[in-house]
Order: C-alpha cells, then sequence, then structure tokens
C-alpha cells in the first residue's frame, strides 16, 4: 500500500456517513456497507491499518440501538467479504466504527437548516441574494442549538478516540458539516495531526458575507483548527486562504496557499479526488450491464441514432433545468437532428424536504413535458427522464453515450465525468462545465460549457455530436489516461504523504 502502509500513527476519521449502516427486517439486524466513493476509498485507508476508528452519525435507528449496547464505544466491523459485527479476530478486512447519537431536533438543525441548505448554497452560488436568504433569529438558534451543537458532540467523540489512543494521531474530517470540529479537538488533544477535507466548492470572500459576521468567523477559525484544509482544484484553495486573510485579517501567503494562525502555519491543499477504475471495470464486466446496455442501444441507438446522456442528483447547483433548455434549443436550430439525437436523463431526487429542492424537481418535470412536446417525432420523444438511482443502469448508458452534459453551476469535483472517461467505449465526448471540479484536469479533453448562458451550451452540443471520430476517440482515450493514473488511490496516498511530513515521519 505504499505510504498507506507507512502511517505511524493512529488514524481517526469524521464523516457525516459511515462505512455501515445498520437497519432491521423480518429476520432481525442486517449490516449494509455504506454507499457512495468517499466511503469506499476512505474504507480502504482504514481495512489495511492496525489502528484506525472511524467515527460517523448514527443514521438509523437501529445504527442508535448498536451504539446504546456498546455505550457509545466503537465496534469492530468486518467489511468482507460481506459486513457482519466481528466477534473475536475478523477473518477479513475491517474496520472500528464509532457511532454518535444526537438530539434529534439538534441534529434537524445541523443539517436541514444548516448545512442543507445554508451552508450549501452558499458554497454553491444559489442564493439569488435580492429575496434569499433571510436569516432570522430561528437561522441564530439553529447555529448555535444544532450545527454548534452537533459539531461539539462528533469532536467530543473524535478526541475521545484520540486520547484512548495517547493522545496522538491523525485525524482526517471530511466535508462541509464539520467545520467547527478541528478547533475543539485540538483544543482537547493539541499534539494531533489534523486535516479537514472539504468536497464541495469553496467560494470567494464576498460570498461568505451573506453570513453573519461572528457565524462566519467560527467556521472559519474552527476549519484553521487544521493542520491541512484541503481542497479539490487549486482555485477553491486560493480561496479559503483569501477568506483567512480578507475576513479575518490573518497573515497569509497566496504563492504557498498558507495561513498563519497564532504559531501555527495553517497549509491549504489541493488533491482532486477520483474514482476507482478496476472497480468500474468490474461493474461494465457485469451480466447486469450487459443487459442494461442491449437494452438502452435497442431504445437509443437504432439507425445510427446518438444518444447525450446525464446522471445526476435532482440539486439546483446541477443546472438541469438550462441543461434541458439548452438541448431543446439545439433542436430548434437543428431541426435535422430531431429523432435522430435522444437525452437521457438518469436522475435522484435529492433533499426534497427542502422547498426549493422540491420546486426545483417541479421545474425539471414542466421543462421536459414542454420540449418533448414540442419535438416529439413519429411517437419518439426526445427527452427520456428517469428518476432512478441505478448503479449499473448508468455503467451501461456511460458506455454507450455519444455526449455527456455535465453543465453544474459548481460542482466540487463531479465523479460521473471521470466515470464516462474510464468505461465509455463509443468515443463519448465530455461536455463539460467549466465550474465543475473536474474541468481542471479534463477540460482540455471536452467540450466546455458556460453553465448560465443556454445557446453556448446549445453550440457546444451540436459540436459534440458532430466532431469527427477520430477526435472523439483521441480526446477521450486522453481523457481514460489522466483518470487511470489519477485515481482514488492516488487521492488518498498524496494527503497520506504530507500528513507523514507533517508529523515528522518523512
Amino acid at each position: 500500500m505504499s505510504d498507506i502502509d507507512l502511517l505511524d500513527l493512529p488514524l481517526v476519521l469524521l464523516s457525516n456517513r459511515g462505512p455501515v449502516r445498520f437497519d432491521r427486517d423480518a429476520s432481525g439486524r442486517t449490516v449494509n456497507r455504506g454507499a457512495g466513493g468517499l466511503v469506499s476509498a476512505l474504507s480502504g485507508l482504514a481495512e489495511h491499518l492496525d489502528d484506525a476508528v472511524w467515527v460517523c452519525g448514527a443514521a438509523t435507528t437501529e445504527d442508535a440501538a448498536v451504539a446504546g449496547e456498546n455505550d457509545g464505544g466503537s465496534i469492530l466491523v468486518q467489511t468482507q467479504p460481506f459486513p457482519h459485527v466481528a466477534d473475536g479476530s475478523p477473518a477479513g478486512p475491517s474496520i472500528r466504527v464509532r457511532l454518535v447519537v444526537t438530539d434529534p431536533s439538534a441534529y434537524a438543525d445541523f443539517y436541514s437548516v444548516w448545512s442543507n441548505p445554508i451552508l450549501w448554497f452558499i458554497q454553491h452560488g444559489l442564493y439569488g441574494r435580492s429575496l434569499a436568504p433571510v436569516l432570522t433569529q430561528a437561522e441564530h438558534d439553529a447555529f448555535e442549538n444544532g450545527y454548534a451543537a452537533v459539531n461539539r458532540a462528533y469532536a467530543d467523540a473524535v478526541a475521545d478516540e484520540v486520547r484512548s489512543r495517547g493522545g496522538k494521531a491523525l485525524v482526517l474530517l471530511q466535508d462541509y458539516h464539520f467545520y467547527l470540529v478541528a478547533e475543539h479537538v485540538r483544543e482537547q488533544c493539541p499534539d494531533v495531526v489534523l486535516t479537514h477535507f472539504v468536497h464541495i466548492p469553496w467560494p470567494a470572500p464576498d460570498e461568505w458575507r451573506v453570513l453573519p459576521a461572528d457565524i462566519r468567523e467560527r467556521l472559519l477559525r474552527g476549519l484553521l483548527g487544521s493542520d491541512v484544509v484541503g481542497f479539490h482544484t487549486r482555485r477553491y484553495a486560493r480561496n479559503f486562504v483569501l477568506c483567512a486573510g480578507e475576513l479575518l485579517g490573518l497573515p497569509i501567503n497566496l504563492d504557498e496557499l498558507t495561513v498563519q494562525v497564532n504559531n501555527r502555519t495553517v497549509q491549504a491543499r489541493y488533491y482532486p479526488i477520483s474514482v476507482d477504475p478496476a472497480a468500474l471495470d468490474a461493474t461494465l464486466a457485469s451480466e447486469e450491464v450487459a443487459a442494461h446496455m442491449a437494452m438502452l442501444r435497442y431504445v437509443f441507438l437504432d439507425e445510427d441514432r446518438q444518444l447525450v446522456l446525464r446522471v445526476d442528483r435532482t440539486d439546483p447547483s446541477k443546472n438541469v433545468v438550462r441543461g434541458f433548455l439548452a438541448f431543446g434549443t439545439l433542436l430548434d436550430q437543428h431541426p435535422e437532428l430531431v429523432g435522430k439525437v435522444s437525452f437521457l436523463a438518469l436522475l435522484q431526487p435529492s433533499r426534497t424536504d427542502v422547498p426549493e429542492y422540491a420546486d426545483y424537481i417541479a421545474l425539471i418535470g414542466a421543462v421536459v413535458a414542454e420540449i418533448n412536446a414540442r419535438h416529439t417525432k413519429e411517437g419518439r420523444q426526445p427527452i427520456d427522464l428517469r428518476m432512478v438511482e441505478d448503479f449499473s443502469l448508468a455503467v451501461a448508458a456511460y458506455s454507450i453515450c455519444d455526449v455527456l452534459m455535465v453543465n453544474a453551476i459548481a460542482d466540487g469535483m463531479n465523479l460521473v465525468a471521470k466515470e464516462v472517461a474510464v468505461v465509455n467505449r463509443r468515443g463519448g465526448v465530455l461536455a463539460l462545465s467549466e465550474m465543475a471540479g473536474a474541468h481542471e484536469e479534463l477540460g482540455e479533453f471536452a467540450v466546455t460549457l458556460h453553465p448560465f448562458d443556454v445557446q453556448q451550451m446549445a453550440d457546444a452540443l451540436y459540436t459534440a455530436l458532430t466532431m469527427p471520430m477520430d477526435e472523439r476517440h483521441r480526446r477521450l482515450a486522453a481523457a481514460a489516461e489522466q483518470v487511470r493514473t489519477h485515481d482514488v488511490r492516488r487521492w488518498l496516498t498524496d494527503q497520506v504523504a504530507d500528513l507523514r511530513h507533517l508529523a515528522g515521519f518523512s
């Protein structure tokens, strides 16, 4: 495991979602491996260490029951070949897991009032500002009694795990849910080596002025409790350093991306997250994917037709509505493509309890219906909208699409673009927003989209669909090479190498 094998300190991980999830069915308690690329990447790290613990939230009633049965302490979970609580010495890869139970009301304020939507909306540039946000005493109370209180609870759990390991450990914190944790952990355990990775965009200082001054200062100072604050791109790291200088008045170095906090130097670094190409290759070779591919070819690719694809959540930051408007404009201006090009959209409903998200889903449906009514030809609708979360179906669609559309307003990375680069076998063209983190790596191989300019996106789709096949394959091969040589393992080992250096081991 190279650098991963050479960790000389215990490891404590923190994320909102954990590596496993406990539930209950008719047969009793069930244990399922957590979903998502981040969980897979961090599991791969923790499973290869002798002394690692993953602190995460109790997401289900059964999670809370498991935590109670163990008095809030950690449990050992064997993760392969199937996840289960280990009795004695595990026979396969395993992870210690500590499930943190918090007050439901506090958690609702933490997650549904502050993490989503306020922080998410600020960091993705989703507030129009003329009417939103409106921050009242209720939001101030939700910050103190929700976001701050839950962060303290998680920080106490992390610090407890560090103390149980002698007070020294590498601590890896994940994402926007926990901006206050690092400072609390450092106060209790001054000898930790601590990094916080932010998986979503980090905007320039003026975007943060939406927040009350005392709250934005607490968030920034909380993050500056870390030794390293990690981001996906240099732009995000630079914005963070600018925030420390402009909003807190701290000494900064923009060339070195550092911030001076009292007698400490905090580094802002960038590590582009990626995918696991071997796992994608295995999924592509599965019988389930083959069956989906046959169906998709039959529906969309007979008689030299072409397929545009998008795979997204229905988050407003994904810019789905403007993407469909651009496709509609393409068909308006190039009527010869009507009936020749289909748009398959595999969308997963997201945060439907947040009014802005529910309204956006309704708008998506209305726009699709209008475009389909305008351009249906011989009973064939141009847009096939499916609200579904099916990774095998997505991989099958990745492999045969002519164009992948990613037109996000803002996106920390966007792993869909990297997944398509690995598995596409049709010379698929990436139509990629300049505002997606992936554009820094893959932009030179893509057709760039300007996410607010519907006409430009329509023109870019036309360029992608009419691009000569040899040029399509050349670009796709270059994108695939970039992703395969900069995979999720490299994302981890680069961080570990920096942390080892900070800890004095290299």
